[in-house]
């Protein structure tokens, strides 16, 4: 019996404008805000109300979305140009078919090996957004490999998102939020590391056992089970030259062999580059290490992680006497292909710019915190995990909600009488459940559009995962504020 074709879902731009839209009219509803004049300067009464979003305000949010993601949108265009360069000498190609020769049998063990080294970025330093040029090697790869992008998007998510779920030295959640604590509100470090591991440690663990049998179901039936006939079709034009692949013979050569060791030291010096390790009392790259992109590893962003790339990608040319006209012509090609991923990145953040626009996102986090007042802590755990889930969908940053979130709801806590640490984690790991599955995750979309993976499919696929790991994190959670 021939299988049913499933009809195409709305695509990742039609849902974010679909909610930019939303968001916008949803603005006129609510409370109007007040403001009050303090030395000249005009400030919101904090929780009184919105701004209705004008019409012009809802259209322009998605263009002012580059301008706030600006950082990234390069990263990914130069990461792009670079990528095509290492692909140009098919050291890639070759290295994974070798791979996937050495696993012949026992592919399966790369899901839980990769994704454990991708939660450790996650927890250590927030690796999300710098993951996005995995999806593609890892679906070349998992597709070699007999599997799916579906496999190759859930191996890379999923890894990176149960780190960052579970933060335990991350600056980007746990330092964002303990340093927006106000004077006087007193956390202690080591709880928050306790209760990140364990929350890490569990959502790790749910996401492999999920991925894996998912792949073994692939694997036997030999095929996707989840993706539309479409997406078969994409991955198969895409990665489809990976699968099947005689792999008996294949070696690599000399030059291959140097680009493969030029290629992973680029990813490792981008990681060491973005863990901040002066905060824990490491000085060793600040003395060194800052000639060559103005900034010391360690205190590295976006633009000097794309100035890497692009000096590696240089490095790699000249190694493959790729020659200048090909070299341009490559990258340029490469950081073509990146372009759907970077309207998508930024229109994702258009989102957020309405959210900060008509002051929704202070709406919501104060009167959060009012419902939040006086419940017993077995109410306020749960209570406060889901208020933040819901927050997270507008506002996807964990930087940002740690910034806008624990200066209201920490002290709260404090003056209840209960855990902060806890409280903080709490706020750190529904952001971190939100964004393995939002749509207003530039990271997530811009990773599944190179996976060729839908965002439904995505959806569809991740609802029970995600599921399942609020809960175990909600008993966590709890348990946890009722015993610190």
């Amino acid at each position: 019996m021939a299988k049913k074709k499933r009809k195409g879902f709305l695509t990742a731009f039609s849902i974010i404008f679909i909610l930019i839209f939303v968001l916008g009219i949803v603005s006129h509803f609510l409370p109007k805000a007040e403001f009050v004049t303090v030395d000249g300067v005009e400030e919101i009464v904090n929780g009184s109300g919105v701004v209705g979003a004008t019409l012009s305000e809802i259209l322009l949010s998605p263009i002012l979305g580059f301008e706030n993601a600006i950082d990234v949108c390069i990263f990914v265009l130069i990461l792009g140009g670079f990528l095509a360069i290492v692909a140009r000498t098919e050291a890639l190609e070759t290295g994974i078919k070798v791979l996937v020769k050495k696993l012949k049998g026992h592919e399966l063990v790369l899901i839980p090996i990769l994704m454990f080294i991708f939660s450790i970025g996650g927890t250590t330093y927030g690796m999300l957004e710098e993951t996005v040029g995995f999806y593609a090697l890892l679906s070349a790869t998992m597709v070699m490999a007999g599997m799916d992008t579906i496999v190759a998007s859930a191996v890379v998510l999923l890894g990176a998102g149960s780190g960052v779920l579970g933060s335990t030295i991350n600056p980007f959640a746990v330092g964002a939020a303990v340093s927006a604590l106000p004077e006087g509100v007193v956390v202690n470090q080591g709880l928050i590391i306790g209760i990140g591991v364990v929350l890490w440690l569990t959502t790790l663990i749910i996401s492999i056992l999920f991925v894996m049998a998912y792949a073994r179901r692939v694997i036997k039936k030999k095929g996707s089970t989840f993706l539309s006939l479409r997406e078969r079709k994409n991955m198969e034009e895409e990665y489809g030259d990976h699968a099947n692949t005689d792999v008996t013979n294949v070696k690599l050569t000399g030059k291959q062999k140097i680009t493969l060791c030029l290629f992973a030291l680029t990813f490792v010096v981008m990681i060491i580059g973005f863990i901040p390790w002066e905060e824990f009392g490491i000085n060793i790259f600040t003395r060194f290490t800052g000639w060559l992109t103005g900034s010391a590893l360690g205190q590295w962003y976006f633009y000097e992680a794309a100035l890497w790339f692009l000096i590696m990608s240089v490095i790699i040319g000249i190694v493959n006497r790729t020659g200048e006209k090909n070299f341009v012509d490559t990258f340029i090609d490469g950081a073509d292909d990146m372009v759907g991923v970077i309207l998508i990145i930024a229109i994702a953040r258009g989102a957020s710019v309405l959210m900060q626009v008509t002051y929704l996102d202070n709406y919501i986090i104060y009167n959060a915190a009012h419902l939040l007042e006086n419940v017993p802590v077995i109410i306020f755990a749960p209570f406060n995990y889901i208020i933040h889930v819901l927050l997270s969908i507008l506002v996807p940053s964990s930087s940002g909600l740690a910034t806008l979130s624990a200066p209201i709801i920490g002290p709260l806590a404090n003056q209840l009488g209960y855990s902060v640490e806890g409280t903080i984690m709490t706020l750190v790991a529904a952001n971190g459940l939100v964004n393995l599955i939002t749509p207003t995750c530039g990271a997530i979309m811009g990773g599944l559009a190179l996976a060729k993976v839908e965002y439904a499919t995505w959806f569809k696929f991740a609802l029970k995962i995600v599921a399942t790991i609020a809960l175990v994190n909600i008993i966590i959670l709890t348990i946890a504020m009722m015993i610190l």
